[in-house]
């Protein structure tokens, strides 16, 4: 009889294993069993780039699978973070999100293919560079006040140029002109780095621009910055002055990035993607490669980074709307 009631027991057992294989696949996913996507939104070469980049490097060892960057440019970040949206939500496309596809360039648009908040999981939060205002050689000035005397005295209003219309640029142009009461025409580009070739090339002469893709040519004599549009000076550049130092107080903007997903992520995957983005933002060698390219590494759960993307579209997409700006 025990023998039988033994033989019942184990029975009975190995049917609640074959029946709890099924779930324990659900709860425990062998995410990831194969490479995963990040999509940057503007072209190689410039800050979101440069960090995507230095991300797949470090992340990849960490996840087990190779991270690949994918540059799918335009229309201000809305072509790429579209993309994101309509793919499945298993983790293995993500978005490098940042100011433009989830604050600045969605009012531009009647129907930009997404919605900032409701079409994503916000994943981890990565950083943040203050923006700069930065000339050609050519201009004489050589602080604030000689740069803005000699906007003043052209006989048309200086062209700037940003990284497209809606950028964080842009919008830093625009507050510009209307602080100091100087007209200025905009030049848009799709993305820093073309527009880096005109300046430097003197099509034109002024730009608003993140300061990472600045720094080697600022460092290397062949632009001149004037400013930078945060409360502290950055630490890449730290002999140019805050716009406070110059007068403009309240011209302020930053360029932020993260790693944002299709809505619906599992929770277990965003979870580990959450922790491991974490561990690499926080490790010294991620750190040290942004202070050279000046962005400040700083890190929020998914709560913090959906909250705080819920500000940025509060924020810098009413400055959007309320300048009137459209592109369609």
């Amino acid at each position: 009889m025990t023998r039988r009631w033994l033989q019942l027991f184990g029975a009975l057992l190995c049917l609640a294993w074959w029946q709890a294989v099924p779930a324990l696949a659900q709860t425990a996913p062998s995410w990831p069993a194969r490479p995963v996507r990040i999509v940057v939104v503007f072209p190689p070469g410039g800050s979101s780039d440069i960090v995507a980049r230095v991300l797949a490097e470090a992340l990849g060892p960490r996840l087990g699978q190779r991270v690949v960057v994918d540059n799918r440019p335009g229309a201000g970040g809305t072509l790429a973070a579209a993309h994101v949206a309509t793919q499945p939500a298993d983790g293995y496309t993500l978005l490098l999100s940042n100011t433009a596809p989830i604050a600045t360039s969605p009012p531009l648009y009647s129907n930009p293919g997404y919605d900032p908040l409701r079409s994503f999981t916000h994943v981890a939060f990565l950083g943040a560079t203050t923006m700069v205002v930065v000339t050609n050689l050519s201009v004489p000035a050589r602080d604030m006040a000689g740069l803005m005397a000699w906007m003043r005295a052209q006989a048309q209003p200086v062209t700037f140029g940003s990284s497209g219309v809606g950028s964080v640029g842009h919008i830093l142009g625009s507050m510009f002109a209307a602080q100091t009461g100087i007209a200025l025409n905009h030049a848009p580009y799709r993305g820093s780095v073309p527009m880096q070739a005109d300046l430097l090339g003197g099509s034109i002469l002024l730009s608003f621009d993140t300061l990472p893709e600045n720094v080697e040519n600022l460092k290397a004599g062949r632009l001149r910055a004037y400013a930078v549009s945060a409360p502290q000076r950055a630490p890449s550049v730290p002999e140019v002055p805050t716009t406070a130092e110059v007068g403009l107080p309240g011209l302020l903007a930053e360029n932020w990035l993260g790693v944002s997903a299709p809505a619906g992520l599992p929770e277990a995957i965003a979870r580990r993607l959450s922790e491991e983005t974490a561990a690499v933002v926080r490790s010294d060698a991620f750190r040290e490669r942004m202070a050279t390219v000046g962005i400040v590494p700083r890190t929020m759960t998914p709560a913090e980074f959906t909250a705080f993307a819920a500000r940025e579209i509060e924020v810098m997409g009413g400055a959007v709307r309320g300048m009137g700006i459209r592109n369609d």
